[in-house]
């Protein structure tokens, strides 16, 4: 009963937020005053003030126009905003209570599992992390290939559209690359790059209801452990075996111990506070979805662009970030 009340209800609020919207517009279009008092009443002529002919336009400089006419203005903004929003509202109440009374209530319950579910793929047991990852993989592929034979093939040697995009990203990964590890090459430019593009994707896939691998925290301290085997590649590379050992004693013996604990630690934390961070937000529009039940239409899409596009952005970059510094501090 109550949703047919409601929508009911919400029927002229959306009528009435709309026609006050329109009139507000005309009005601004126009010129009338909003306020009957603030200009002139219907029968009512304003007579022209102290030496201006009643022909002569008003003077644009003069502020005891301007400032009104300024303040008319605000109001007539925030009245305007004002009426979107109950119109918005109302459309709100409307498409929720629609939904409510076709499909019914619906029953939403918060599953939550450390460990990713796991399904039978010809007769193998698979964690889904995997299936995902590889989709995201074959994603990656295909627009690699898509690329490859309709961009790459037809570079110009003064780059515009798409080559001009392509061009800018990956010269910006190696800027960033070189600037945050010193003379690594062009390998570690690639393999960020590489690494970038996958974490992003897996976000993507978040975006249609599905468990991002980054959200698994073998999958995470996968990414980890790479980071954990190239901060000693180049530390060897760059100093020597003993060089690099000799570097986790100094500036004395003494912390060795406690330097290779550090180090050992390394994956172990950007592991767990990637899949920390990624779990957490999932979680969230988890929530958002069990909290409005048959409400959660365009709420949790809005939300979804912070926790599914920026978040996942934003902890990408610190990953990356995080990679570089320490393979730097492994060659300096």
């Amino acid at each position: 009963m109550i949703d047919w009340i409601l929508l009911g209800i919400s029927v002229p609020v959306i009528i009435w937020g709309y026609l006050w919207r329109r009139r507000l517009t005309l009005k601004s279009l126009t010129g009338v005053p909003l306020d009957k008092g603030a200009g002139r009443d219907k029968g009512e002529r304003q007579e022209p003030r102290a030496g201006q002919d009643s022909g002569e336009p008003p003077d644009k400089g003069d502020p005891q126009r301007t400032i009104p006419s300024a303040r008319l203005e605000k109001k007539a903004k925030r009245l305007k905003l004002v009426a979107t929003m109950i119109t918005v509202i109302g459309i709100y109440i409307l498409l929720t209570r629609l939904i409510n009374i076709v499909f019914g209530p619906g029953e939403h319950h918060l599953e939550f599992s450390l460990w990713p579910e796991r399904v039978e793929v010809l007769g193998f047991s698979l964690s889904i992390t995997i299936i995902y990852t590889w989709t995201a993989m074959v994603l990656l592929i295909a627009a690699a290939l898509a690329l490859r034979f309709t961009v790459v093939r037809r570079f110009e040697a003064l780059p515009r559209g798409a080559q001009n995009v392509i061009e800018t990203a990956v010269e910006m990964v190696g800027k960033y690359t070189n600037a945050q590890a010193h003379g690594t090459g062009e390998f570690l430019c690639s393999y960020i790059l590489t690494v970038g593009a996958l974490m992003l994707m897996s976000a993507f896939l978040e975006l249609f209801r599905l468990r991002p691998p980054t959200a698994d925290i073998t999958m995470t301290f996968a990414l980890a452990f790479m980071t954990f085997i190239f901060i000693n590649v180049y530390g060897v590379k760059k100093k020597g075996a003993l060089g690099r050992i000799k570097s986790l004693a100094s500036p004395t013996p003494v912390v060795f111990v406690f330097r290779v604990i550090s180090e050992i630690a390394i994956p172990v934390s950007m592991a767990c506070r990637l899949f920390g961070n990624m779990l957490g937000g999932m979680i969230v529009i988890d929530l958002l979805y069990m909290a409005l039940g048959s409400g959660a239409v365009g709420i949790p899409s809005v939300a979804g662009l912070y926790f599914n596009v920026f978040h996942p952005m934003m902890q990408t970059f610190i990953f990356i970030t995080l990679t570089l510094t320490f393979i730097n501090e492994a060659i300096e």
